[in-house]
């Protein structure tokens, strides 16, 4: 036979036997294929729908802990990255779930943040979900957590600060019985006496502001305020106690635009920034008060020329019961209330309470808060004044001694210690 016949009809045999081979290669891949879907398990009827329909953060694992679904609740709390649950200590639950098939409820306080900076109080359900699947639920309690130690902490302060005035009372009752008959010594201790339930009086006044502070919402039940107002009734109120020790209460500039909230909580917060300034002066010294406005934002100085606060004590003066000098703010009357009270209004109105001290210069808390543009519905107002006290923040200088340096904020050349009234 001719040997390039021969050539031609092993190359013809040759392609139809790799023709073949890729045809039966594609029909293995596709029932291998096909296989896979069959074995593969599925999620319970219906069980997709109701996860959606329960508001709470969700992830669905297989056999080798690998997510197979999560929504975005569990991807926001940092519980799943990708394919991967993040806590071990889930990990953890769902091995007890898989090995014991039962369910489990417990309260987790768990990292989150890529170095877990911050922390999550989570309340998770884990349970078997068909036969190959387990399902982890989480319910944010971060919030709830934190309210409750507060609440707690709360109770605990107060037990403790009601307990020296009562304590006080009831010892020096007792001297005066003891005591009867001598008159000098009765009236020494009856005022001692009058003292201790002048600050017990006082301690139960600024509890009781506290929490109606933290209960008011500003945002609906507030109108328009007019701060220039507010912050003349609040230095008049201080003005007897600054002229007993020769202090001089200076106000300046103006306040041309109200602001939204409420009238009261504003004038409490105000009066104890001012007597704060006052208790704390030394004699014959001034309390400046500053009013200004610009983009938008109302903003009230007061600055006092005492003998200032110290870096460390800067960051927890505006803590409940926080005094920098106990001993003294005990003998000035005060109750370690007044600021925090100044931060829940502040805050509640949707502004920020900051302070500038320095030892030997004196101190100055500036208060900030979004004005209210009186063309637009009330509520707009003050939404768009609190954007606008955003941007201004990004824009103003940090407080410090340039702001202080004017007619209403006059530079201190001595002075009280400012601290927490």
């Amino acid at each position: 036979m001719d040997p390039l016949l021969i050539a031609a009809l092993s190359g013809v045999v040759g392609l139809a036997l790799g023709v073949v081979g890729m045809y039966a290669f594609r029909v293995s891949e596709k029932q291998r294929g096909a296989g896979i879907d069959v074995d593969e398990p599925l999620m319970p009827a219906g069980a997709t729908e109701v996860l959606a329909s329960l508001g709470l953060a969700y992830i669905v694992v297989d056999t080798v802990d690998g997510v197979v679904r999560a929504n975005p609740a569990a991807y926001a709390f940092g519980l799943v990255r990708g394919h991967t649950v993040v806590h071990q200590q889930l990990l953890n639950l769902t091995a007890r779930v898989r090995g014991d098939g039962v369910i489990i409820d417990q309260e987790h306080e768990l990292a989150r943040g890529l170095q877990g900076e911050t922390s999550l109080v989570v309340h998770l359900r884990v349970a078997p979900l068909g036969d190959e699947y387990i399902l982890v639920l989480a319910d944010d309690r971060t919030e709830f957590s934190r309210i409750e130690a507060v609440r707690n902490d709360f109770v605990a302060n107060v037990s403790h600060e009601l307990k020296t005035p009562v304590g006080a009372i009831s010892l020096l009752a007792e001297t005066i019985e003891d005591a009867a008959d001598d008159d000098v010594a009765v009236r020494r201790f009856t005022q001692r006496l009058h003292k201790e339930s002048r600050r017990l009086a006082a301690l139960v006044q600024d509890i009781i502001e506290l929490s109606r502070v933290q209960g008011k919402n500003v945002v609906h039940a507030g109108r328009p305020v007019d701060l220039e107002d507010v912050i003349a009734d609040a230095a008049d109120r201080s003005r007897l106690p600054a002229e007993s020790k020769n202090i001089e209460l200076k106000i300046g500039g103006t306040l041309p635009h109200r602001v939204h909230g409420d009238a009261d909580q504003l004038a409490m917060a105000f009066r104890n920034l001012i007597d704060n300034a006052v208790r704390y002066s030394p004699e014959s010294t001034r309390v400046g008060i500053g009013l200004s406005s610009r983009d938008g934002i109302a903003q009230v100085t007061v600055t006092d020329q005492g003998i200032g606060i110290a870096k460390e004590d800067q960051e927890r003066i505006f803590e409940r019961f926080y005094r920098v000098d106990a001993a003294r703010s005990r003998q000035t009357g005060g109750t370690g209330l007044g600021l925090s009270i100044v931060k829940h209004v502040i805050t509640n109105h949707g502004g920020e309470v900051a302070l500038w001290s320095q030892q030997g210069r004196g101190s100055t808390f500036t208060v900030r808060l979004p004005e209210l543009d009186e063309s637009l519905d009330t509520l707009e107002g003050l939404g768009r004044g609190a954007a606008g006290l955003a941007e201004a923040s990004d824009r103003t200088a940090p407080y410090g001694p340039a702001s202080r340096h004017s007619a209403a904020n006059p530079a201190p050349t001595r002075a009280g210690e400012g601290g927490n009234a």
